[in-house]
């Protein structure tokens, strides 16, 4: 479907230029309790790059379930590969993708109808099917019998898949057995970070750096592509230590990296030769691998980082149910998460240092929820929500990841509910079509520029990019301000800047059509 704007827009030279008044309010809370609310506008002029690149991936964990599945994927769609399963005849699709699966609303017809249109034909975007593929994995075993290791895809589709994989092999990664859980050990036969002997060194953590830029830089070349963008979706790593000195600002996260200091990760070795590199780089498990002087080394190449942890079924679920609950003046008092999972992604959360890391990204999505209701959480009636997260290994389950929620919540006087979730899902192929939202939306982040109105150079959006935080769990944010949890602010904040740079108004319901005489 294309979309035909009628709109203030002027596209010159391939570009798409919008101008754009965007209203705020200044919110000032005076000594006697009274808020001051000023509504403020300022003009910005967008431009948007209606080139698509030739776009290259490439992962951090290729070998794993989510890469393996992603290949898959990819594959089928580009190559039209049906396949039989025991219920009948599957035709590749997308679906889970909000790029390509999901719609946004237009405006009304002369009835007043709601009219809908794909969210990828509003703006020029990549196509999945154009994507490059490749990466790193600390296993060797070609994708064809990673697939198969994975055990995601039913065999049908396997056995058509292989003749496409069977030749594709991880490039050699870092590995730094301090980080993840050794039980990951036995598959560490793919690690470049060895010393004269063959045995695995962390003591040159800076020529590590730049393994992994000389290897994106050939990746580029041998595939004539003009970007590419590095996704982390390997093991889960424990939380490094924030070290004054060490990894507090930019220049000492350098140092650090020279000095090869025990608390520099692997995910964060890569995020530093993605940032010296200008290329996204983007963090899909729980760590914190943007260490503050991570973020300052962004900001001063001003390459993009987005992250952390994907954003898949319970903590989905768990930023619209408690959203939707507050925002009804019900009180959750406690949120209670159960997991349990057997694939390898569950096998090396089985280690407490590294389930540590994931329950910090799980407990942190309904912070920002408290925080907005002051008349719920307070002082005198309580202020937080017990929230407690279990996640078990039970290798039998397989990638069927199984989820119980338990929402226990008070209502007027004295009142309460209590909400139980079962929820059983495919963890791959769940988070599969997450990877191409945030790969396509980080492209396609990279070709808008703004200024304001008068100014005379376009500026790239900030660092960190928050508008990722859809699909992410705990969504990174700019230093000094607080991440957005609610998923529904999330959607809109991105339906709403694709609408502006195209010229139209941002989404509202007011729907005066009807409402108004």
């Amino acid at each position: 479907m294309s979309v035909k704007f009628n709109t203030n827009a002027v596209t010159k030279d391939n570009c798409l230029y919008t101008k754009f008044a965007y209203e705020s309010a200044i919110v000032e809370k005076k000594p006697d309790g009274v808020l001051s609310v000023t509504p403020t506008t300022t003009d910005y002029e967008f431009k948007v790059d209606l080139s698509t690149p030739k776009t290259g991936l490439m992962l951090v964990g290729l070998g794993g379930n989510n890469g393996t599945t992603l290949m898959a994927a990819i594959l089928a769609n580009k190559n039209k590969i049906s396949f039989e399963n025991k219920e009948g005849l599957v035709e590749p699709n997308y679906y889970g993708s909000v790029t390509q699966s999901s719609t946004i609303k237009l405006g009304v017809d002369a009835e007043g109808n709601d009219v809908y249109a794909p969210f990828n034909s509003i703006l020029p975007m990549v196509s999945p099917n154009d994507l490059v593929v490749g990466g790193w994995d600390i296993s060797k075993l070609p994708l064809d019998k990673a697939m198969k290791r994975a055990k995601v895809l039913d065999v049908d589709l396997q056995r058509q898949l292989v003749e496409h994989l069977e030749k594709v092999q991880p490039l050699p990664s870092v590995y730094y057995p301090d980080f993840i859980a050794m039980n990951q050990k036995e598959r560490a036969d793919n690690v470049f970070n060895v010393d004269s002997n063959g045995e695995v060194t962390t003591k040159n953590k800076w020529a590590d750096v730049e393994r992994i830029r000389s290897d994106i830089n050939k990746f580029k070349k041998d595939n004539n592509l003009d970007k590419v963008i590095v996704l982390w979706s390997a093991n889960t790593e424990r939380y490094s230590q924030i070290i004054p000195g060490v990894n507090d600002t930019a220049e000492n996260l350098i140092q650090s990296i020279k000095d090869s200091h025990d608390e520099v990760s692997p995910s964060t070795v890569f995020a530093v030769a993605c940032i010296l590199e200008q290329v996204p780089y983007i963090n899909g498990s729980p760590q914190n691998t943007f260490v503050p002087g991570a973020i300052e080394l962004s900001e001063i190449h001003k390459s993009f980082i987005g992250g952390d942890d994907f954003k898949s079924g319970q903590t989905k679920i768990k930023s619209v149910l408690a959203q939707f609950l507050v925002d009804a003046g019900i009180k959750p008092l406690s949120i209670a998460s159960y997991n349990h999972l057997g694939n390898n992604d569950g096998y090396n959360l089985s280690a407490p240092q590294q389930f540590r890391s994931k329950e910090i990204s799980k407990q942190s999505v309904v912070d920002d929820m408290i925080e907005s209701n002051e008349i719920l959480y307070n002082e005198k009636s309580g202020s937080e929500v017990d929230h407690c997260i279990v996640i078990k290994y039970l290798p039998a389950v397989g990638d069927s990841k199984v989820a119980m929620d338990e929402y226990y919540s008070e209502l007027m006087l004295g009142g309460h509910n209590k909400i139980s979730i079962h929820n059983v899902c495919e963890d791959s192929l769940l988070a599969t079509p997450l990877i191409i939202d945030l790969v396509i939306m980080a492209e396609f982040l990279q070709r808008v520029t703004y200024k304001k109105v008068g100014e005379e150079t376009y500026e790239n959006f900030y660092s960190v990019l928050t508008l990722l935080s859809y699909w992410l769990k705990a969504p990174l944010s700019k230093p000094g301000f607080k991440p957005i949890n609610g998923l529904n602010k999330q959607r809109l904040a991105i339906e709403n800047l694709l609408r502006l740079l195209v010229g139209m108004p941002i989404n509202n319901e007011l729907r005066f059509e009807e409402r108004l005489v």
